[in-house]
């Protein structure tokens, strides 16, 4: 669906990035709530087979529209006013159920709003619901036993990603321009892949996290791995959502201000691409929408090397990260084998060094260019179970979970990452590249996905 050019109607509206939508609010093109309205109707029309927006908080939304429009009276501007999106069901949103899936979270009510949520609130968003989520965020699919199953709005037979799934679907489906996830094993980037969405992976630290907590437990110590961040059809919205939601919590926020620094100057950008793995299979698909990739940045100026003597060993790091991410995820399991203490530190000493290398690295390069997958968005798989589950890449079985290596690449040094659309499969399925950057330079792979647009525009 190509976005009007001139939108005569808040429908058409929503067909715009959130940026545009803001815009034409601050105008006085639409009201707020004739655009709210206009997303409830698309939601309620459409969503049925998807099933992307399960918690649904439409007459919540309605008032926050009108408030929106009594401050567009006042003349007030601010960064989100009036836009509607939506928000993954894992952040606490108050007076609904946070249940990440588990039944046993069923009724359990947030008593307050996820930092995150509240400082969209106060850039003047408008939060239609919550969107669908995997048991415990665990799954590159979004199913679960209290609200089913979503389906990815390209191909209903095949997954929109996790965990963050049902808002990418949401994205891709046009019910909102912008959405708020979490991301610990790709759960951002894989459903911005699947979906031919954006999505990005902040620098770890960089978006507090509080209000984004497993159901019935208060906020504990930070972790070491997941964080939150925006989903978007656009890279400018990531950027506009990423200025919203940074910055320390209390007590930090006392005593600290965020300024992030600009994006490198990447008209001559020095990229790295990584496109194989030994021990993982990468479709020819996706490889093909890498190498066109690597010919207009060439072609834009800029230089793409393969290969990095500073680049840190990757099999090594991703050693780092399953000892990190095993731990997490199976923290409070029956049965599960915990570390001791002195191996998680241990873990974390590595990590450090790791660190270090990355940043030795990107005195050599900007960016870092890489798969999200190895594969495009694949049929449901039903039971999941991450020791078998397979897919099918170039007409060969291959194991599902060892893919979890390219997002992970990212993750465990606490870079920030971002998944842009490049391509299509011989199915007409989106392709994603994930663009890597220096941490907490999380400007410069927008900015980068910007510079490869503008070229492929013709600007």
């Amino acid at each position: 669906m190509n976005p009007p050019s001139n939108p005569s109607s808040p429908a058409d509206l929503l067909d715009l990035d959130a940026r545009a939508q803001i815009a034409a609010l601050a105008r006085g093109d639409c009201s707020a709530l004739a655009l709210c309205e206009a997303a409830i109707a698309r939601i309620e029309a459409s969503d049925g087979p998807i099933n992307a927006v399960v918690v649904r908080d439409f007459e919540a939304a309605r008032q926050q529209a009108q408030a929106a429009d009594a401050a567009l009276a006042r003349g007030e501007r601010r960064p989100l006013l009036g836009l509607p999106m939506t928000v993954k069901e894992s952040f606490n949103l108050a007076g609904l159920p946070t249940t990440w899936g588990f039944e046993f979270a069923r009724g359990l009510r947030a008593g307050s709003d996820a930092l995150a949520v509240s400082r969209l609130k106060a850039a003047g968003a408008v939060i239609l619901g919550k969107t669908n989520v995997p048991v415990a965020l665990a799954d590159w699919q979004s199913a679960n036993p209290i609200h089913g199953r979503t389906c990815n709005p390209l191909d209903l037979s095949r997954t929109p990603g996790g965990s963050s799934g049902g808002g990418a679907a949401a994205l891709a489906a046009r019910f909102v321009a912008l959405e708020l996830g979490s991301d610990i094993g790709g759960s951002i980037r894989v459903p911005a892949h699947f979906c031919g969405v954006y999505g990005h992976k902040p620098s770890l630290g960089l978006l507090p996290a509080r209000g984004h907590d497993f159901p019935g437990l208060g906020p504990g110590a930070p972790n070491e791995l997941a964080v939150i961040g925006p989903l978007a059809r656009s890279v400018d919205d990531l950027e506009l959502a990423l200025e919203v939601l940074a910055g320390p919590d209390t007590p930090q926020s006392h005593a600290y201000r965020l300024q992030l620094p600009p994006a490198r100057d990447l008209r001559q950008a020095r990229c790295l691409l990584l496109d194989s793995h030994p021990g993982l299979a990468v479709s020819d698909d996706t490889r093909a929408a890498l190498a066109q990739v690597e010919h207009d940045l060439q072609a834009a100026g800029c230089s793409v090397q393969r290969h990095s003597p500073h680049l840190p060993d990757l099999d090594s790091a991703h050693q780092i990260y399953a000892g990190l991410l095993n731990t997490y995820m199976t923290r409070g399991q029956p049965g599960a084998t915990p570390i001791s203490a002195h191996e998680w530190m241990l873990l974390l000493d590595r990590r450090a060094a790791l660190q270090r290398q990355w940043q030795q690295l990107f005195e050599q390069v900007d960016v870092v260019l890489a798969p999200n997958l190895g594969c495009t968005a694949y049929p449901h798989i039903e039971p999941m179970d991450w020791t078998s589950a397979t897919v099918q890449i170039d007409g060969q079985t291959h194991l599902l979970g060892p893919q979890v290596f390219w997002p992970g690449i990212a993750t465990v040094a606490g870079l920030p990452a971002t998944s842009a659309p490049v391509g299509r499969d011989r199915d007409g399925l989106p392709i994603g590249l994930q663009v890597i950057g220096p941490a907490f330079e999380d400007r410069t792979p927008l900015a980068l996905l910007r510079r490869l647009e503008a070229f492929r525009r013709g600007d």
